[in-house]
């Protein structure tokens, strides 16, 4: 596998845009979503069973194609950990080429939805960790943009199912409140998260 910096596909996630708070607010914004990352850990909802078949993961970055992973990720109770530094290599910050440990959470949200959609497509990915200066740029881009985010965490991943509608898949992981779910039906991707269930 090539560790080479590649570019990030242009499509940032719209998730990380407030236009209901103005500028004014986001130290208080900080604050909370720092606490609420904390929390996200208590919060009741769904989870996978802690036995079961092993967890397959098809993934790839859409624009770096040979930035990919194709196995098992959790077998018999626990976390491959060979794996998950590989999905974490996968799901990096490219420009910077920094790596964070990802949430495995994030990965049972994947590999749940896409049994759920009955589909064994590689999903393609959009963007998964970001780094915080990049974050920060990005909120000095965009006027309305946020200052925190779970990609910033490790938690979030905007990505797409070849064979599956983006609708259709927000809607489905929506249902299985397991995270958060944003849809961007234009730009044909849907944000997954493990944090708490919310959609937009």
């Amino acid at each position: 596998m090539s560790r080479s910096a590649t570019h990030l596909p242009r499509l940032d996630c719209p998730c990380c845009v407030d236009a209901a708070r103005p500028p004014a607010f986001r130290r208080r914004e900080v604050i909370r979503a720092s606490l609420a990352a904390i929390a996200c850990t208590a919060v009741v909802r769904p989870a996978l069973a802690q036995s079961g078949p092993p967890r397959v993961l098809r993934i790839q970055r859409a624009d770096a194609p040979e930035n990919s992973f194709e196995g098992t990720y959790w077998e018999n109770g626990r976390y491959l950990r060979p794996a998950l530094e590989q999905l974490d290599w996968v799901l990096r910050d490219l420009p910077t080429a920094e790596v964070t440990p990802m949430d495995p959470r994030l990965f049972d949200v994947l590999h749940a939805v896409a049994q759920q959609m009955d589909s064994s497509e590689t999903y393609q990915v959009i963007s998964g960790y970001r780094a915080p200066e990049r974050n920060a740029a990005l909120a000095k881009r965009l006027a309305r943009a946020s200052t925190v985010s779970l990609h910033m965490s490790g938690m979030a991943a905007d990505v797409r199912l070849p064979d599956r509608d983006s609708y259709g898949m927000a809607r489905q992981a929506a249902e299985m409140q397991m995270g958060g779910v944003g849809l961007y039906r234009h730009d044909g991707f849907v944000h997954l998260d493990c944090g708490q269930p919310r959609r937009w």
